[in-house]
């Protein structure tokens, strides 16, 4: 079975059949997936998809394109959230520099804050880090109570051996694919795969051959093919292996 360990499903790209798409994973040999949260507003279906199917889990957060000064209400909205069985993860919170557009001081205190309060909470992260590496690494440094995942990694081998010895997972998604990206490549011939996840981001960043269509769960096959392709295994043991790491990184079932 496969975990898609970062997905929208609440993005208005499935409004028309959302519930649909999710119905048919079971057959597609989709068993678990993570539907990460942008922004507190999208929690209420968030919520509705987790009860709605069972293989599906949410996180809680304020994505950098989001981000605001911290503040009571916020705390008390991800924490009260945060209470829901199917909410396994504070997230995704991080840096995003690409464009800009939120204060990159805003962005840092709102992202110091969120790891704070999942260490407080006792729960893992899902990190966003697009250009904005260093700093990214900066402030999960100053919380090293706190651990989780670097989603849709887009950095170095360097980078991996930092995140890993902070305890981190990385997970890999559909830019793996993508030709001529070398760079994640080579992280992820890095990267043991007893830290890897796999993820879509959907209904982002289909992978080749999908790419520039609305992705889903069922192109993660691809991103799982070029993984066994670079790790010289078959798709069979991606799965496996990806799979129990996920429900490691979430705390499914009691394991840590």
């Amino acid at each position: 079975m496969i975990f898609d360990s970062h997905a929208h499903y609440n993005d208005d790209a499935f409004a028309a059949d959302a519930d649909e798409i999710l119905a048919s994973m079971p057959e597609n040999n989709v068993g678990r997936i993570m539907n990460a949260c942008a922004a507190l507003g999208e929690m209420d279906r968030i919520l509705e998809l987790c009860r709605k199917f069972p293989f599906v889990y949410g996180s809680v957060g304020i994505h950098p394109e989001y981000a605001e000064k911290p503040g009571s209400s916020a705390e008390a909205a991800i924490k009260s959230f945060a209470a829901d069985e199917k909410i396994l993860a504070v997230g995704e919170i991080g840096l995003d520099y690409h464009y800009d557009e939120v204060p990159r001081d805003i962005q840092k205190e709102c992202f110091d804050f969120q790891l704070s309060l999942a260490g407080e909470l006792n729960l893992p992260v899902i990190i966003h880090d697009r250009e904005a590496h260093k700093d990214c690494l900066d402030i999960a440094s100053a919380h090293r109570e706190v651990t989780g995942v670097f989603h849709c990694f887009s950095g170095s081998r360097e980078m991996a051996r930092e995140v890993l010895g902070l305890g981190y997972y990385i997970a890999f998604g559909g830019s793996l694919t993508f030709k001529n990206n070398v760079k994640t490549v080579e992280a992820a011939k890095y990267v043991p795969l007893d830290r890897i996840v796999v993820e879509t981001d959907c209904p982002y960043l289909a992978p080749v051959p999908m790419r520039g269509k609305r992705n889903s769960s069922h192109y993660i096959r691809y991103v799982i093919d070029k993984l066994a392709e670079i790790k010289n295994t078959d798709r069979e043991t991606i799965e496996n292996i990806t799979f129990e790491n996920a429900e490691r990184l979430f705390r499914i079932g009691g394991k840590i």
